[in-house]
């Protein structure tokens, strides 16, 4: 059995590129709202209230439920909280 390396896991457990690079994607954008929303202290209701979403979907989102969240709902949440979605390019390995 040969041992095949991954750039990430999404890599490794997407069955496409394109598949694994929109998991990246979200999983980052979730990342930086999990961060933001530690980082300020909020509690989920007050969270909820700021992203102009439901108290359980901020549950899901800090509970890492990725296969919830679309790149789209992500961006538009960190909009709300004022953070401002910067996207760079570069060739794939």
């Amino acid at each position: 059995m040969s041992k095949q390396r991954f750039g990430s896991v999404w890599d490794a457990i997407e069955d496409t590129p394109q598949e694994a690079a929109n998991m990246k994607a979200r999983s980052a954008l979730m990342m930086a709202i999990q961060e933001y929303l530690r980082a300020n202290n909020l509690t989920q209701v007050e969270a909820a209230a700021l992203l102009g979403v439901t108290q359980p979907r901020v549950s899901d989102l800090m509970r890492g439920k990725i296969d919830l969240f679309s790149v789209d709902v992500l961006i538009n949440m960190l909009a709300a909280a004022g953070q401002e979605v910067v996207i760079r390019f570069k060739k794939a390995a």
